[in-house]
């Protein structure tokens, strides 16, 4: 048995896109559009882990997905969790619960979907505006 990937329903796919690919920096690494299925999924991945993809799938046909949180959440490990926040945060994107600690930190894509987001190696030392900041909303 082998990991294939985890799917996702998506309500628009260039705001997804935007989230994924401009704010985590994963790449699209194929589409299939299914004109039948009325419906298009688009894989992502983090450069040279095209093994492990998040499949976001779009239907054609307006429907409303509630939730998100009893998904769970997907996860991945970043060089630098500061950075990568302020990027998200200068995008527009709510950090949830900021990396007060240097370790940890958690977002929201457009569509609810809970993304961790964790250190590499060991923790940062503490850092301002993180620190000191509160939760917002759920994670």
């Amino acid at each position: 048995m082998r990991y294939l990937h985890t799917m996702v329903r998506v309500r628009d796919i260039e705001d997804s896109k935007r989230f994924y690919c401009d704010g985590l920096g994963l790449k699209e690494t194929r589409r299939y559009e299914n004109k039948g299925g009325r419906f298009t999924l688009v894989f992502l991945a983090p450069e040279g882990q095209e093994e492990c993809p998040i499949e976001l799938t779009y239907n054609w046909d307006p429907e409303d997905y509630q939730g998100g949180r009893n998904f769970g959440h997907l996860a991945y490990e970043t060089a630098d969790i500061y950075a990568l926040c302020q990027h998200l945060s200068d995008m527009g994107y709510t950090i949830n619960r900021p990396p007060r600690d240097g370790r940890m930190a958690f977002v929201r894509s457009p569509d609810g979907i809970s993304v961790e987001l964790l250190q590499e190696g060991e923790a940062q030392a503490p850092a301002e505006p993180w620190a000191s900041m509160e939760n917002t909303g759920s994670w």
